[in-house]
């Protein structure tokens, strides 16, 4: 068995990285454990199942990510600006990404969700809570946008759900058609959705 130390992450990575590439079903614990170069008694060593690996993968991605949305998010720029400052690092991410592999992988959790929310319950669950935390996330800059007078919405959790749902539509695209030029528009539905209107080029620059 692979030491302790890294035979875990390197199948957690491996996982993660066919997972992007070819879905969960398809995949067998063999074919995992040779991508990740580790003999199949180390996966049983770490994870009691396949979905227990998945779930692990999902809260590994989700604090990777979640530290990069609370940076951005929590940052010294305007609410409306650090919005768009996370739709600029979602379509850097999606060109990272092609360039590596040569496509689009899109959103892992919108991969799984459309994958397997009826077919698992725990991973069902896992990836709902991480989507009402994006909707969280973005609700507390939408609500910021607002009481500044900058945005114009009645409810700013129904406002939160309609951007993430955009985005994720988005980066759908992005994946559908292996162009991450489609995140463009999405600066576009977000200001009409809430009834703002671009900051001037002054502010835009802020925080960048």
């Amino acid at each position: 068995m692979g030491r302790t130390s890294d035979a875990k992450e390197k199948i957690l990575d491996a996982a993660r990285s066919l997972i992007e590439l070819r879905g969960y079903s398809a995949l067998g614990v063999a074919e995992i454990c040779k991508a990740a170069g580790v003999p199949k008694g180390s996966f049983y060593y770490f994870f009691a199942s396949k979905e227990a690996l998945a779930l692990a993968v999902i809260d590994e991605h989700w604090a990777a990510q979640e530290r990069d949305w609370k940076r951005i998010l929590g940052g010294q720029a305007p609410p409306l600006q650090r919005l768009r400052q996370l739709f600029e690092a979602t379509e850097a991410t999606l060109r990272s990404g092609q360039r590596s592999c040569g496509s689009v992988a899109g959103c892992l959790f919108g991969n799984l969700t459309l994958e397997l929310s009826n077919q698992t319950e725990a991973i069902r669950a896992r990836l709902q809570e991480i989507f009402d935390a994006h909707v969280e996330m973005i609700g507390a800059v939408i609500a910021e946008a607002v009481a500044r007078g900058e945005a114009r919405v009645a409810d700013t959790r129904q406002a939160a759900r309609s951007v993430v749902a955009q985005m994720e539509g988005q980066v759908l695209f992005a994946k559908l058609y292996n162009d991450p030029q489609r995140m463009g528009v999405l600066w576009a539905g977000c200001l009409a959705l809430l009834g703002a209107e671009a900051p001037a080029p002054s502010e835009v620059a802020v925080g960048l």
